[in-house]
């Protein structure tokens, strides 16, 4: 007998839900498509989508679809007429290539109806109803038969296309919502003035905040305005202007490639980066405030890219820094921006289709000419910051120069005063200053020997930073899954073996990882603006938080640590990062004290209480106690008796402790035998 392949009705789940599993993702392509057909308005309208049963619809103004562009076309999975080398009636390339993307909205409801109306044949009105649950009862998709009809209730009274899903199968909360609304506001590069005659519009109550971020457009409050291009020849420019759009500097292609490439190899393209300098000087005469300005980035800050008039997701979404630049200003801070202070675009005009989408539309595949469009990006970024740092340095040599001078002035004109005082006093009065210049000096060297170590700190911070930051995605995650694979394999293979030759060893190796990971997420939450805002706390939550958060950090060297917090609420007024601060170091000297002495029976105890308007914070250990160093010392910067210590962790606790307006005192040997610090915080209420 004659047979032919025949597809499941399961088969549209996984092509469905598996490609676009979200709600922003499946509207998003359903916009994609009304794009596609020349739309220049596109409304998508949610009713009721925070419980289950809720509606969707997506309404266009587009060329709309034929009788046969429906039955050929649109109920075709997996084939599309769509390619981007073919321009629409408007001039777009098509957004959309693989005819798969609505699948997943669609699917979203336990049914879908389209309305269309062709501007090919205007007179005609079509209308199609998907009822999923049919196709769940068949034994193969070709079972269910679909009808295309006339549209009976004229939903439509222009050409143009709606969509309504019904009966949502999920409900959807206000991030998701909120996730949609973004994409849908980014989707046609909201940053210059040519939206390409596209303009999507989301209804729903969720969405005003964001309408009001997007609409108020702070790019006339940037510090800088970073403009590029690169040629189909792949040659590069760049220009960088001041916030009146004054040219600061130009560059031409040799200034600004980072090797000895003759020129990149992707699409043309534009890059502009507005550059944005967050704190209260800059913004005190100005009619927008700081915290406007913070909270728009927050929700748009990062580089997106825009290709063929569209923007390419995740490039420029929450989390995603495809150029690095938050990398790049953790090993060089000054003067470079980050995701959290500029907002940028890169503009391609790719007809030739050199970068090729991923599948499940996550972005380009990475062949070279995406990494070419990269390197250009992060090299412009890169001639910037250079520009910007030498007129640091200029700043800082006239100040160098200019101080000393004026230093010097003073001194003369001091000099001159002496001079017209009475004989019998002036031997007092040049002696006084003698003394002043000595102890000036004095305090000048204190100082210098104080910023070297600050700057090898820093150093070693930064080194750190990078580390953690480097580490905490691909490296560790890649020793995470091959351990597990590891131990699968190995039990499998072994049996009841693997428990005596490879359990210990693998179990040792999984702790470490999770104290590498520890560290790693330390360091790098150490770094968050936010946490360095003044505000009220609650110290025992922080606390409970950092030593939940240091875990597995004391498991991998066999730390106890022993906790009793205090019973109910009090505040502090001041930074987390400065509270953070003063636990972490005070726990890390803890841990130094176990490794430098060879500890056994590693304890650590943290008790807290609240008593005459204070909090009161205590932490002891096993450890050997203060020795080597006179108790007075320990708060000095540069003491320590550790060979590799920098001696700055007892001096940051009680500088940290004293902006708190409390008090720190240290016992050197306490009831576990090692030493105790002992934290009083003045309570704002409680």
């Amino acid at each position: 007998m004659d047979a032919h392949l025949r597809f499941s009705p399961e088969i549209i789940r996984r092509l469905g839900e598996e490609l676009n599993p979200t709600l922003s993702k499946g509207i998003l392509e359903l916009a994609k498509n009304s794009y596609d057909a020349d739309a220049t308005k596109c409304r998508i309208e949610l009713q009721d989508v925070n419980q289950p049963g809720g509606t969707v619809v997506v309404e266009d103004n587009g060329d709309g679809m034929t009788l046969d562009q429906i039955a050929d076309g649109w109920l075709v999975l997996g084939r599309s007429a769509k390619k981007p080398s073919c321009k629409t009636r408007l001039g777009r390339a098509p957004a959309g290539s693989k005819g798969l993307g609505r699948l997943a909205a669609l699917r979203m409801g336990q049914s879908t109806s389209l309305y269309t109306v062709s501007r090919q044949v205007p007179d005609a009105r079509r209308e199609l109803i998907i009822d999923w649950n049919r196709f769940n009862e068949a034994s193969s998709v070709e079972d269910v038969p679909l009808t295309i009809g006339a549209s009976a209730g004229d939903p439509l009274s222009t050409c143009g296309t709606r969509i309504e899903i019904w009966n949502l199968r999920e409900a959807y909360g206000r991030n998701e919502v909120k996730r949609l609304a973004r994409e849908l506001l980014l989707l046609a590069d909201p940053f210059g003035d040519d939206l390409k005659g596209f303009q999507p519009e989301l209804i729903a109550p969720e969405f005003e905040d964001l309408q009001r971020l997007i609409k108020d457009r702070y790019f006339r409050d940037a510090e800088f305005h970073l403009s590029a291009t690169v040629n189909e020849d792949g040659r590069a420019a760049a220009s960088l202007k001041d916030f009146n759009g004054g040219l600061l500097c130009g560059a031409e292609h040799e200034q600004l490639v980072s090797d000895e490439r003759g020129h990149y190899g992707c699409p043309a393209a534009s890059l502009d980066l507005w550059v944005f300098i967050l704190n209260k000087d800059t913004f005190a005469l100005r009619s927008t405030t700081l915290g406007e300005v913070k909270a728009w980035l927050r929700e748009f800050g990062g580089v997106h890219i825009y290709c063929n008039g569209l923007r390419i997701s995740p490039y420029g979404g929450p989390g995603d820094d495809w150029l690095g630049m938050n990398l790049r200003r953790v090993r060089s801070p000054e003067e470079r921006p980050g995701t959290n202070t500029s907002i940028g675009r890169v503009l391609i005009k790719d007809e030739g289709s050199r970068l090729v989408e991923k599948t499940d539309r996550s972005g380009f595949i990475e062949n070279s000419a995406f990494l070419d469009l990269r390197s250009f990006a992060q090299d412009c970024m890169d001639w910037m910051a250079r520009f910007r740092l030498k007129e640091a340095e200029k700043r800082r040599r006239r100040k160098r120069t200019v101080t000393p001078q004026m230093a010097g002035e003073a001194q003369q004109g001091l000099i001159r005063l002496i001079e017209e005082v009475p004989e019998d006093q002036k031997h007092e009065f040049s002696a006084a200053l003698s003394r002043y210049d000595s102890a000036r000096e004095r305090q000048v060297k204190a100082l210098e020997k104080e910023v070297q170590l600050y700057r090898t700190l820093s150093t070693a911070g930064i080194t750190a930073a990078t580390f953690a930051h480097e580490s905490s995605a691909s490296p560790i995650k890649i020793i995470g899954q091959c351990l597990n694979a590891i131990r699968h394999r190995s039990s499998h293979q072994l049996g009841r073996k693997y428990e005596t030759l490879l359990k210990g060893p693998v179990d040792g190796i999984e702790r470490a990882v999770k104290s590498l990971a520890v560290l790693g997420h330390v360091t790098l939450s150490m770094l968050e603006h936010e946490k360095r805002r003044k505000s009220r706390l609650e110290p025992d939550k922080e606390l409970e938080s950092i030593v939940t958060a240091y875990a597995p950090f004391f498991d991998a060297r066999d730390v106890s640590v022993i906790t009793d917090f205090a019973l109910g609420l009090s505040y502090l007024h001041g930074s987390r990062a400065a509270l953070e601060s003063i636990v972490t170091n005070l726990l890390n000297n803890c841990v130094a004290a176990f490794e430098d002495a060879g500890t056994a029976g590693r304890v650590i105890e943290i008790t807290t209480e609240m008593s005459d308007g204070e909090w009161h914070l205590s932490v002891s250990d096993s450890g050997p106690g203060i020795v080597g160093i006179q108790i007075e010392d320990i708060w000095l910067p540069g003491h320590t008796t550790r060979r590799h210590g920098t001696g700055l962790g007892l001096t940051i606790v009680r500088d940290n402790v004293h902006d708190f307006g409390g008090t720190v005192e240290a016992i050197a040997h306490g009831p576990r035998g090692g030493a105790v610090i002992v934290v009083e915080l003045p309570i704002i209420e409680s």
